[in-house]
């Protein structure tokens, strides 16, 4: 492995992020202009295609907001409506393999962790880029911990 990144380091899927949030404005642009075109509605039925437009948006943007952060002392993990703080020691392996749809990290506890802001959607080999990268700082965190 080449040399390590310079922490913090953040990974996120970038190009579905920007296909999310493009849609979403979208969607949320065309669902407002009909409204405002269509003169036989009730401005409360406006409304209710602007808040449907809006609502639209605000699960692709939720959907676009996954990513890892790793730092000195661990990762954050965000998925759609979570996050989790981990330190180092809590990981002990990062995993992506063949039809995974995004990367695993087992942890220390038994548990498996999904992180999605690892995921080879549309770009596959930077996600294996990525995700190796992340398997590597996992790996020389949890060699500095040893006594």
């Amino acid at each position: 492995m080449s040399q390590l990144p310079a922490l913090p380091v953040t990974f996120r899927p970038g190009r579905t992020r920007a296909v999310l949030l493009t849609a979403g404005i979208a969607i949320f642009v065309v669902i407002t202009t009909v409204a405002m075109l269509l003169e036989q509605l009730t401005p409360g039925e406006k409304l209710s295609f602007v808040f449907t437009g809006a609502l639209l948006f605000a699960v692709l943007a939720m959907l676009a907001r996954v990513k890892v952060v790793a730092d000195e002392s661990g990762v954050t993990v965000v998925n759609i409506v979570s996050r989790r703080r981990l330190a180092w020691a809590e990981i002990l392996q990062v995993n992506l393999r063949p039809g995974d749809p995004w990367v695993f990290i087992d942890l220390s506890d038994g548990t498996s962790l999904p992180v999605l802001g690892i995921q080879p959607g549309i770009a596959k080999a930077h996600a294996i880029a990525d995700a190796r990268t992340l398997r590597a700082l996992a790996e020389d965190r949890s060699l500095r911990d040893l006594p």
